[in-house]
């Protein structure tokens, strides 16, 4: 199974692991391009370009003793967030669709 490792903040991990929030956004940029697609150009974007991934990992900071979860990678999407879960106002993001937890480590 393919894992994407990602690290949050406290606030955005705590709501993730709850079950409140269900997507995770990252900007539209050369490192996350770099990082969530399989072939790319940055002259002409492909937004199908998408790598595939069973898994997330998050983690609430850097490790191996910090709290962490695995859980279902259920697609990656160009969109725009919901700001209650952080996004800006009227700008897009990779939007990374969540599903079931699987595993947690480390957690108090």
């Amino acid at each position: 199974m393919k894992t994407l490792k990602l690290t949050l903040k406290k606030k955005w991990f705590d709501m993730i692991l709850s079950g409140e929030k269900k997507e995770e956004y990252r900007e539209i940029k050369r490192y996350w391009i770099q990082r969530l697609c399989d072939e790319f150009s940055f002259e002409i974007f492909d937004p199908e370009c998408f790598q595939h991934f069973d898994l997330i990992e998050f983690s609430n900071g850097y490790g191996s003793k910090v709290p962490r979860f695995t859980i279902e990678c259920k697609g990656i999407e160009i969109a725009k967030g919901n700001t209650k879960w952080g996004a800006e106002p009227n700008v897009e993001y990779f939007v990374i669709k969540l599903g079931n937890i699987f595993e947690t480590k480390n957690l108090k």
